[in-house]
């Protein structure tokens, strides 16, 4: 079911194939020459620059291209929770709702980007991001940064942050082209154009998925109707090297989204199948100016980004059939310089300003026609990271940002870390950072709201030991972490226990800043690459998540939808005949739907078996079963899980 209140922003990134890629997961890769995409592999997410993993004191996973394409997992989210501490929760097939919890955090807490731009639904309840229709497609990389981020990423990056990062075109004119079906009624197609030269690349494609899905109301409890999904997305991306020192950088993604869900038809206003739909429109733009001076020492971003996301819901068999209707918009100008003084310091340092706004109206039976509840706000921010190597092996990092609220005095938050490469082999990282998440425009300015919120605030730490062997043919790397979690909001129900003043004035309820949360666990990941052919790579998460809140009902119980433990493992063959063979495994723990732990989601195990064959340099084909047994699971309570589905499909370039 999606709900009739405001849900999460959600962006489609196109599904079509990219260029040949390779793997690195965890801290790990599966490429015969680990090494040479290992501790010198580039990230940008951990500092908002360039910076070899060595070099990060952060806990990050970095997915490469190869690791996408060779997934064949239509959806990011299904990707994402096979990396070590990411949980996901959905409600129903493709398109439903989709949660992504990193590290226990909730998901309006992790701050997700595109290209470092940040995407979120100003409309939404938690002001989050919906995963549901974020598919992958034109994808380089996709980086997880674990822990509080809020120094150089802001609001939201209290979990961590999900950078996916696209292709830069590169090489002569060329088309790409795929065709995927299978199970569901799925048919997926896409296409992209591109080119890259030395003063100007750029890229234009697109892409078109339609399935006819499960039922979301559970098949045990009754559910018959299937909820289908329909996408449509585009994108287009162009630099152009105006001369040496300064380029020109225009980007831009969109999406309209069509999904059926069901929901709570009168008279009873219980789950069960209904004919409600919804459509989501959204369009993420940007346009940046780059400028180097100083022999390239210094390097200067100016950029304006903006999103759009507009979400309407409909129940056909209501008098009333636009039951939900909402749009947001984020404006936000930036500034990002970075300078390097020696090789030893080099730092970051930038300047936000950010105003986003947003509508809403649930129309109904009872009030067919309810006023729409509006509002906005604007944030300035400033921040600036150190980074300092004062021997060659070690990497110092420290750093602070402030960011000035409409609604509140402002948020000041800092983060710290080291990076060790104690031999060639071993790395050492730990790292402090804090976090903050600002109430969002439907917590202040709707009906249940409140305008004196407080932001949400967290602290945490990690640190971890990561361990190259037999020349980087075996990785294997183990962190410890934790994190507290103070000011969260939360829903004060006025039913019969709310404050008398605040009910008098708000009967139905309102929000608060009522709750604390805390988590603590250990990450293990491991790859190893056996000859030429045979890799394996897995890792394991043992956490706890907990209601931190002395004196209430639920303290010391584990929140919602976070699993105590989640494990995946796969093992993959190239046979000599351009053969591509893997089985992978995922496990997740027993998880509770509700904060008083009523409602048990049972542990499940699930199997995909995959194969691809290239046919040519060109030319692949490729097949896939997922959930091959079968297994009956659920991430939400009553809500139907997606079965066994096989799949195939081409890709082609010309």
């Amino acid at each position: 079911m999606q709900a009739k209140s405001p849900g999460a922003s959600a962006l489609t990134v196109s599904l079509f194939a990219a260029l040949p890629f390779t793997l690195a997961a965890g801290s790990a890769s599966a490429d015969p020459d680990a090494d040479a995409v290992g501790l010198d592999q580039v990230v940008v997410t951990a500092t908002r620059t360039e910076e070899a993993l060595k070099r990060v004191a952060s806990s990050i996973t970095v997915v490469e291209a190869q690791a996408v394409r060779e997934s064949q997992k239509t959806a990011v989210s299904d990707l994402l929770s096979t990396t070590p501490g990411v949980s996901v929760s959905r409600t129903g097939g493709l398109g439903s709702v989709t949660q992504l919890r990193i590290r226990g955090a909730e998901s309006d807490q992790t701050a997700v980007l595109i290209d470092g731009v940040k995407l979120n639904d100003p409309s939404a309840t938690g002001g989050g991001y919906n995963f549901g229709n974020l598919l992958n497609g034109d994808v380089s990389r996709i980086e997880v940064l674990r822990g509080p981020q809020s120094t150089l990423w802001g609001s939201q990056a209290i979990g961590g942050v999900v950078n996916i990062v696209t292709t830069m075109p590169q090489g002569p004119l060329s088309y790409h082209v795929s065709l995927e079906g299978g199970s569901r009624e799925t048919l997926g197609v896409a296409a992209r154009v591109e080119a890259g030269g030395e003063r100007l690349s750029w890229r234009i494609g697109g892409n078109y998925l339609t399935t006819d899905g499960i039922s979301s109301f559970d098949e045990d409890l009754g559910g018959k109707e299937h909820d289908g999904y329909r996408s449509v997305g585009w994108n287009a991306r162009g630099v152009l090297k105006i001369t040496d020192n300064i380029s020109l950088d225009l980007r831009s993604t969109g999406s309209r989204n069509r999904a059926d869900f069901d929901g709570f038809p009168a008279p009873t206003y219980a789950f069960a199948d209904t004919r409600e739909y919804g459509y989501t429109d959204e369009s993420v733009s940007y346009a940046g100016v780059n400028v180097d001076a100083f022999g390239g020492r210094l390097h200067n971003r100016f950029g304006f980004a903006y999103t759009d996301t507009d979400r309407s819901n409909y129940d056909p068999a209501s008098s009333v059939p636009l039951t939900f209707d909402a749009s947001g918009s984020n404006k936000r100008w930036e500034y990002q310089g970075s300078f390097s003084v020696n090789d030893a310091l080099q730092t970051v340092f930038g300047v936000e300003s950010e105003k986003s706004q947003f509508t809403t109206v649930s129309p109904s039976e009872f009030e067919p026609r309810p006023a729409p509840v509006g509002g906005s706000v604007r944030i300035d921010s400033v921040y600036l990271q150190v980074q300092v190597n004062p021997i060659e092996t070690l990497t110092l990092t420290g750093g602070v940002r402030h960011d000035d609220h409409d609604t509140f005095n402002g948020s000041t938050t800092a983060q710290a870390g080291a990076a060790w490469l104690v031999t060639e082999s071993t790395l050492l990282r730990a790292s402090y950072g804090e976090g903050f998440k600002a109430p969002t425009l439907y917590q202040l300015f709707s009906e249940y709201g409140t305008p004196g919120l407080r932001p949400e605030a967290a602290e945490g730490w990690d640190a971890g030991i990561e361990q190259h062997l037999l020349d980087g043919a075996l990785v294997a790397s183990v962190t410890y972490f934790e994190r507290d979690t103070d000011n969260m909001i939360d829903f004060v129900s006025c039913l019969g226990n709310g404050p008398v003043g605040r009910c008098r004035a708000q009967p139905f309820g309102y929000y608060d800043n009522v709750q604390k949360a805390a988590a603590d666990g250990v990450e293990f990941s491991l790859a190893a690459q056996i000859g030429e052919r045979l890799s394996i790579s897995g890792n394991y998460t043992n956490m706890t998540s907990e209601n931190a809140v002395r004196g209430s009902a639920n303290f010391g119980r584990m929140l919602a939808r976070r699993p105590s433990e989640t494990a995946n493992i796969e093992v993959s063959y190239r046979w000599p005949i351009e053969l591509h063979t893997a089985i992978a495994v995922e496990r997740v723990g027993h998880s509770f739907d509700d904060a008083a732990n009523t409602f048990r989601l049972d542990a499940y195990t699930l199997v995909g078996l995959r194969a691809s064959y290239d046919v040519s340099d060109k030319t692949e084909v490729y097949g896939r079963i997922e959930n091959l047994f079968d297994k009956d699971y659920a991430t939400v309570l009553s809500y139907g899980s997606v079965g066994r589905g096989a799949f195939g499909g081409v890709r082609q370039a010309f």
